[in-house]
C-alpha cells in the first residue's frame, strides 16, 4: 500500500510541476547568469532520485538523506550521508558532458548538476525566474532542497519561477539531468546524430517585478504589409485594464493598449515607409514595450513571406533559396554548439559558401544562431525532431511533439529569419503518421500564420522508370512547401546516371531539395570513382546540382551539410570513426573540394 501511495504522490508531483509559460525576450533581457564551473554526480543506478524500493523521493513528504536534490550534509561525524556535492569534480556549464569528460563519452543516463549562488542586489519585493536555454534531456530542477519543476526535451527553452524558495545568499541550485533514449520520446531511440546530455544552453536568473511583460508578438499581418499586429501578455495580480505603451521610433509609431481582465491585449496599427527585412537588407527596428513598472526592448524586422503557385515570395518578390543544412555542433572545440562565437563561425562559414538559407537541423537550435542568422539576413528553417520513426498512435508521443513545437514558435515567432516550420524528417508513410503530422502542421498554424510549413519528405523512383523521381507522401498536401531528401548516387544509384534522373511533381507547390550529398574524409585524395574521397563528393555535387535546377518549381536547396558531425551510427574506420563525413568542412575546420563546387553554382545562379 504505502509502495501505491508513494507512487500516486509521484504521479500528482509530475502533473503539479507542468512548465510555466515561456518568458519572451529573455535573450535581451538582463539577468544573472549561472553560467560557469557547477558540481556533477554521475548517478546511474539514479540512488539519488530512488530509494531501493525504486520510490521516488520527491514523490515522498520526508524524503531520505540520500535524495541528492536535499544537498544534505552530516550533522555530525556519526550521521551517515553517501554523497557529498562539494567533493565532486566540475564541468563548465552551458556543456554536455560527453566532450568535456572522457569517461562519460558515450554515457547515456542522470547526471546531478549542483551549484550555488547568492543573489545580486537582492529584492524582497521582486519576482525571482531561473531560465534555462536547454537541457537534454530530461531535467528535474530543484531550488534548495524544493522541488520547483519538470521539464522533458532537448532543445528548448524553459523557466520556472523560484520567488518563493529564494534566500539571498546561500541558494543551492540542483538538477537532475537524464538524457536516456527511449522508444516513446521525441526524438526516438534511433538517430544519426550525437546524444549529448548535459545543461547545454545558459542558465540564467532573471529579476522581475510584481507585475511583468511575459510575451508578445510583434509581427507584420498576414497579406498586408501595411499594417502589424499581434497581442501582449502581462503576469502578475491585477493584470487587468493595465496600460501599455508600444513605441517604435524610427517608425514614429506610440500606441498605448488597455489589457483584457487576463493581462491580454491584441494590437493592431498600420505602419508606413517601412524598410523589410531581407537577406539582402536585413533591417531591424526597436521596438519597445512598457508597462509602469517593466519595459522590454527588441530588434524585430517586417517582411512577408508566402507562397504563389511554386514560387516562395520575400516581401513579394520570389527568391531563391541558397542553402545548406547544419547540425548544431562546435567543430572545433567538439561538443554541442551554443554560445555566440559558435553561431558566428558556423553562420561566416555559410555566408563564405555564398548562401542566402540555412536549414537548422535536427531540432530547435540556440537562439544565439537565430539572432545571429537575423543579423546576418540569413532565412532560416527550423525544426522538431520527429525523425524517422517514432510512436504515431502515442498521444503522449505527440503531446512531446506538440509542446516541444510549441516552445519553439514562443521563442522564436519575432525572429524575421526564420520562414518555415519543420514538421518532420525522413518519416514513413501510413495514416498514423499523416494524423500525427497534421495535427502538428495544424498547431504550428495557430500559433503563427505568417510562416511556411513544411517537412523533409523522402522521394523514391517509378516501378516502370527509376529514373524518374517521384514524392508519393499525402503530408504533401498539408504542407505549403514541399521539401524532399534525395540520396541518388549515395545510397542508391549509380552515379553516372544522375545526368538521366528527373523528378516528376505534379503539385502547384514550391519544392526544396531538404538533404543530398556524399560522405568524404577530408585529405583522403583519389580517382573520382573511389568511395570516401574528395574527388566522389566533388563529383556528386557536379553532377547533381544542374539536375536539381531543372525541377519544376524548384526554390531552394539545403545540401548535407555544412560540417562533419558525430554520430555513433558511422563507425567504418578509417573513414568515418565515429563521425558523419558527408560535411563540406571536416570537424578540424578544414573545406572539402566540393566546398568549393557548391560555392561556384550559388554565385553562378544571382
Amino acid at each position: 500500500m504505502k509502495q501505491i501511495i508513494n507512487s500516486l504522490l509521484f504521479l500528482i508531483t509530475i502533473y503539479t510541476y507542468a512548465n510555466e509559460p515561456l518568458l519572451q525576450n529573455s535573450y535581451l533581457r538582463n539577468g544573472q547568469s549561472l553560467n560557469g564551473r557547477w558540481h556533477y554526480i554521475v548517478d546511474v543506478y539514479e540512488t539519488g532520485y530512488y530509494n531501493y524500493r525504486m520510490e521516488p523521493h520527491d514523490g515522498t513528504e520526508n524524503p531520505g538523506s540520500s535524495a541528492y536534490f536535499l544537498n544534505k550534509k552530516p550533522k555530525n561525524k556519526m550521521d551517515r550521508v553517501e554523497y557529498d556535492f562539494d567533493a565532486t569534480p566540475t564541468m563548465v556549464v552551458p556543456g554536455d558532458w560527453n566532450s568535456q569528460k572522457e569517461k562519460l563519452f558515450y554515457y547515456e543516463g542522470t547526471v546531478w548538476y549542483k551549484k550555488s549562488f547568492n543573489v545580486e542586489n537582492y529584492d524582497a519585493n521582486k519576482r525571482y525566474y531561473v531560465h534555462f536555454g536547454a537541457v537534454n534531456y530530461r531535467a528535474d530542477v530543484y531550488l534548495n532542497g524544493k522541488k520547483l519543476g519538470v521539464h522533458v526535451g532537448g532543445f528548448t527553452p524553459f523557466n520556472f519561477e523560484m520567488t518563493h524558495l529564494l534566500k539571498e545568499k546561500g541558494n543551492f541550485l540542483i538538477i537532475k539531468v537524464d538524457n536516456k533514449r527511449a522508444a516513446d520520446e521525441v526524438p526516438t531511440l534511433s538517430t544519426d546524430w550525437w546524444n549529448y546530455g548535459g545543461i547545454t544552453r545558459d542558465v540564467t536568473v532573471y529579476e522581475l517585478d510584481q507585475m511583468f511583460i511575459e510575451d508578445y508578438k510583434i509581427q507584420l499581418t498576414k497579406n498586408n504589409n501595411k499594417e502589424v499586429s499581434g497581442y501582449i501578455q502581462l503576469n502578475g495580480k491585477n493584470k487587468g485594464a493595465q496600460k501599455v505603451n508600444l513605441t517604435i521610433p524610427e517608425l514614429k509609431i506610440n500606441k498605448t493598449f488597455t489589457t483584457d481582465v487576463n493581462g491580454f491585449v491584441q494590437v493592431k496599427f498600420p505602419v508606413k515607409r517601412v524598410k523589410y527585412w531581407s537577406d539582402t537588407n536585413p533591417k531591424l527596428y526597436e521596438v519597445n514595450i512598457a508597462i509602469a513598472k517593466d519595459k522590454v526592448t527588441d530588434k524585430i524586422g517586417l517582411r512577408t513571406i508566402e507562397t504563389k503557385g511554386k514560387a516562395i515570395l520575400l516581401n513579394g518578390e520570389k527568391i531563391f533559396l541558397k542553402g545548406i543544412s547544419i547540425h548544431e555542433e562546435n567543430v572545433m572545440r567538439g561538443g554541442r554548439a551554443w554560445s555566440i562565437e559558435d553561431a558566428k563561425v558556423l553562420l561566416g562559414w555559410a555566408k563564405e559558401l555564398g548562401c542566402n538559407y540555412v536549414r537548422l537541423a535536427h531540432y530547435p537550435h540556440n537562439e544565439n544562431m537565430i539572432r545571429v542568422a537575423e543579423q546576418m539576413g540569413i532565412l532560416v528553417w527550423e525544426e522538431i525532431p520527429v525523425y524517422w520513426t517514432i510512436q504515431w498512435t502515442n498521444s503522449e508521443t505527440y503531446k512531446k511533439a506538440e509542446t516541444q513545437l510549441t516552445e519553439l514558435i514562443s521563442r522564436d515567432k519575432n525572429r524575421a529569419c526564420s520562414i518555415i516550420w519543420s514538421m518532420a524528417n525522413e518519416t514513413p508513410t501510413s495514416k498514423e503518421r499523416l494524423t500525427f503530422l497534421t495535427n502538428l502542421a495544424t498547431t504550428a498554424r495557430k500559433l503563427d500564420d505568417t510562416r511556411l510549413i513544411s517537412a523533409a519528405l523522402e522521394d523514391h523512383g517509378k516501378k516502370e522508370n527509376k529514373n524518374i523521381m517521384i514524392v508519393e507522401d499525402e503530408f504533401a498536401k498539408v504542407v505549403d512547401v514541399l521539401s524532399f531528401n534525395q540520396y541518388y548516387g549515395w545510397y542508391g544509384g549509380k552515379i553516372d546516371n544522375i545526368k538521366n534522373i528527373r523528378w516528376n511533381i505534379d503539385i502547384d507547390k514550391p519544392v526544396i531539395i531538404s538533404e543530398f550529398g556524399a560522405g568524404a574524409l577530408q585529405g583522403y585524395y583519389a580517382d573520382k570513382m573511389t568511395r570516401w574521397s574528395e574527388e566522389f563528393q566533388e563529383l556528386l555535387y557536379e553532377e547533381t546540382l544542374p539536375t536539381l535546377v531543372k525541377i519544376s518549381g524548384i526554390s531552394g536547396i539545403t545540401p548535407w551539410t555544412l560540417v562533419d558531425f558525430r554520430s555513433p551510427r558511422r563507425t567504418l574506420i578509417p573513414y568515418q570513426d565515429g563521425w558523419n563525413r558527408k560535411g563540406l568542412i571536416s570537424e578540424t575546420g578544414n573545406k572539402k573540394k566540393a566546398f568549393y563546387t557548391l560555392q561556384k553554382f550559388y554565385k553562378d545562379i544571382n
